[in-house]
């Protein structure tokens, strides 16, 4: 860790720009708020990523999102509001409890309209998604268990076009990435989705490490070529 930095300075830090840059208004807070309350894990994004999220679905132009694992749907408000008229957005949660909070505070956000929220695994809802018919989607959010982050890949390729953005989240795992005999499950996940995103020939990618008020972590960003 560089000299004078630690996990306060990073907090400091996210409440400075935070404060000028990033509005969170009472729906949001209150998201929060309710996930703590009804002890959800607290693993929402940081007010800064949700609105990096809402940043990057505008820049995009996406009129339809899907994300894989909602919480307590602090991100998913964040992405439905960058939703235009007509817009569209899919949440897959496999938790039935995490589900009812989140249903709960995305009415009270005004966007419950704009979300279709599926309960059930993941790996059990996206196929039921291809055979619907509901892709492509301009916009992956993955955001779930990170073992299964290699066949999320896999469906969210199915389920995109070229020019799609994936994003996924929680990737560097506290440095723990770089380790290729780590015994924990949730970093072989990341490891072996990185690979496949390297092997593909039709994405492209960086990965961003970050610190902040959620600690040392990071995202990868990939584009769907032609």
């Amino acid at each position: 860790m560089p000299q004078g930095t630690s996990q306060q300075t990073w907090t400091a830090v996210d409440e400075y720009f935070d404060g000028l840059l990033v509005e969170e208004d009472d729906a949001l807070l209150a998201a929060v708020r309710d996930s703590k309350v009804a002890a959800l894990p607290a693993h929402q994004v940081a007010a800064n990523q949700g609105k990096l999220l809402h940043l990057l679905a505008r820049i995009q132009g996406a009129r339809a999102v899907l994300e894989i694992g909602t919480l307590g749907g602090y991100s998913t408000i964040w992405l439905a509001r960058a939703l235009p008229e007509g817009g569209r957005l899919v949440t897959l949660e496999a938790d039935e409890r995490c589900a009812e909070v989140a249903a709960a505070n995305l009415a009270r956000a005004g966007v419950g309209h704009l979300v279709d929220l599926r309960v059930g695994k993941a790996v059990d809802t996206l196929p039921v998604l291809a055979v619907e018919g509901a892709g492509p989607f301009d916009l992956v959010f993955i955001d779930a268990d990170k073992p299964s982050n290699p066949e999320y890949l896999r469906w969210a390729l199915k389920l995109t076009r070229p020019g799609s953005v994936i994003v996924g989240d929680n990737v560097v795992r506290d440095g723990a990435v770089t380790d290729p005999d780590s015994d924990d499950p949730r970093v072989q996940g990341v490891r072996r989705f990185t690979e496949l995103i390297a092997e593909h020939p039709k994405l492209t990618a960086t990965t961003i490490q970050t610190v902040g008020s959620k600690g040392y972590d990071g995202f990868t960003l990939a584009l769907v070529t032609d």
